[in-house]
């Protein structure tokens, strides 16, 4: 399917024509951004339609708000937010162990992914060519240009290729080497899926672990037949097809056979789930986010699967990327490599953090789970609220923002 865009050749970066892959929520959001400025842009996603649903993300910290509000989006995320409560970690039998604060895990705001990327798709829609159900087959650049052929659609030239292809990124594969070569496993592995709302969860989570593997439902938008659930589990590096939703659904019944809670009703809900998301907790770690006239944005050049701020972080990104390209009059040699010196430390920041999620989630041992309540319990008092408010704003307030040219 491809959305025709209307005619937008105004602004200081008329004469450039930019393919970005993915349609996510970086892909959208740099193309907002280059709209803006007048350049000719086309996003291209695999999937055959906008891909809904996925995890809550948050934003937090004025970074993040001066970001979305220059965008014109801060309002309308807002709007959308989840209005998310507490989460509580709960016993075998549902008994509360320790309950954490809206704000602590749910930052300033907080939206569902699919929501978000909604609001970037309608924002562009109607200035950027959106072609869905295809993908880049290869990448040939020339000095004036990069030589693009698609799985499906006829060849075409651009003046810039961006990759926002998430974390396991075909344009990171084509232009900078093997993905083994830049993925960082972290010892565990998340599933996320619909269920019943057997519990009657409204905007509020409930969290149990074991030792090594953990079971998180939430009720994220007030709709009351619906919940997500969350598996995290302790592993070493396993081999499976990604597209073979049947094999996943296997692994996790295995992984989770025998736990206590509400884990068998989950994996019953497991059989019959079409919206599986399965992947390895991991980092994307590369030399350089820039090659020539290619550029990697979002989790395809500094991903962290869960905890590390990544939405906030592509945002930011994309916001820089755009900015630095409008502020070089199109020069890519110059926008990129001020790209790359404003942004690595400030995603490597944010990425640090994300090295603590399967372990919060799924602690070794049942000594590490009590040491996690324990200490999540004095983090939530009142005295050390604030203190955790800013531990966790310090990464995400970790770039100084230029001032960009007004679209």
């Amino acid at each position: 399917m491809t959305k025709n865009p209307t005619e937008n050749r105004t602004g200081r970066l008329a004469h450039l024509d930019v393919l970005i892959s993915g349609a996510g929520v970086a892909g959208p959001t740099l193309a907002l951004g280059l709209a803006r400025y007048g350049a000719r842009v086309t996003v291209v996603e695999k999937a055959p339609d906008l891909r809904e649903g996925g995890f809550p993300v948050d934003f937090r910290g004025q970074v993040h708000r001066t970001v979305l509000t220059s965008m014109g989006i801060w309002d309308e995320i807002h709007a959308r937010q989840t209005h998310m409560g507490p989460q509580t970690v709960v016993d075998a039998d549902g008994t509360p162990r320790v309950e954490l604060p809206a704000e602590m895990m749910s930052g300033d705001v907080e939206i569902l992914r699919g929501d978000l990327a909604r609001i970037m798709y309608e924002r562009t829609s109607d200035r950027v060519e959106y072609v869905f159900g295809d993908s880049i087959a290869t990448l040939g650049e020339s000095p004036d240009g990069v030589d693009v052929t698609f799985e499906r659609g006829a060849p075409r030239r651009f003046d810039l290729v961006v990759g926002a292809d998430g974390l396991h990124s075909l344009t990171r594969r084509l232009v900078f080497g093997d993905e083994s070569r830049h993925l960082r496993f972290l010892d565990h592995y998340v599933a996320a899926f619909s269920i019943p709302n057997h519990l009657g969860l409204d905007r509020v989570g409930r969290l149990y672990s074991e030792p090594g593997r953990a079971v998180a439902i939430g009720n994220y938008d007030g709709e009351p037949d619906r919940s997500g659930a969350l598996l995290v589990f302790r592993s070493k590096r396993l081999e499976f097809d990604r597209r073979d939703m049947a094999a996943q659904k296997r692994i996790l019944a295995e992984r989770f056979a025998g736990m206590s809670w509400e884990a068998p009703r989950v994996l019953k809900a497991l059989e019959g789930a079409d919206d599986l998301y399965f992947d390895a907790i991991a980092q994307i770690h590369v030399d350089r986010l820039t090659q020539g006239r290619v550029a990697l944005l979002g989790d395809a050049g500094y991903g962290a699967t869960m905890g590390g701020m990544g939405t906030g972080v592509a945002i930011v990104a994309a916001y820089v990327l755009a900015g630095e390209l409008a502020l070089a009059g199109g020069d890519h040699r110059t926008a990129f490599a001020e790209y790359e010196n404003r942004i690595r430390d400030f995603a490597k920041g944010c990425q640090k953090i994300s090295g603590n999620a399967g372990p919060f989630f799924a602690p070794a041992t049942e000594r590490r789970i009590r040491g996690r309540d324990l200490m999540y319990r004095l983090l939530s008092s009142r005295p050390l609220a604030g203190f955790f408010r800013r531990l966790t704003e310090k990464a995400a307030t970790g770039i100084e923002l230029r001032d960009y040219p007004r679209p």
